[in-house]
C-alpha cells in the first residue's frame, strides 16, 4: 500500500522550486534565514545530534586500527 493510497489527496512529495529571479539581497536574506534555522535546530538537538554522530562514526570493533608502525614506508 502506498502512502497516497492510505491518505488520499496528499502528494507523496512536495515540490520545492527556488526562483531564478531573486535579487542578491533576497538571496542573502534566505541564506541568513537558513543559517538561523540551522543554528536553532542545532542548539535544541545538540545532545541528540552528538550521540547520533558518535553512533554513525563509531569504529567497529572488528576493524583493525592502523598505527604508524603498520605503514609500509
Amino acid at each position: 500500500m502506498t502512502q497516497q493510497a492510505s491518505r488520499p489527496g496528499l502528494p507523496l512529495t512536495i515540490p520545492f522550486a527556488i526562483p531564478a529571479y531573486w535579487t542578491p539581497e533576497q538571496a542573502q536574506a534566505v541564506i541568513e534565514l537558513l543559517d538561523d534555522l540551522r543554528e536553532r535546530i542545532a542548539e535544541h538537538y545538540q545532545l541528540q545530534l552528538i550521540e547520533l554522530y558518535r553512533q554513525q562514526h563509531a569504529t567497529l570493533p572488528d576493524e583493525p586500527v592502523s598505527s604508524e608502525d603498520d605503514l609500509p614506508f
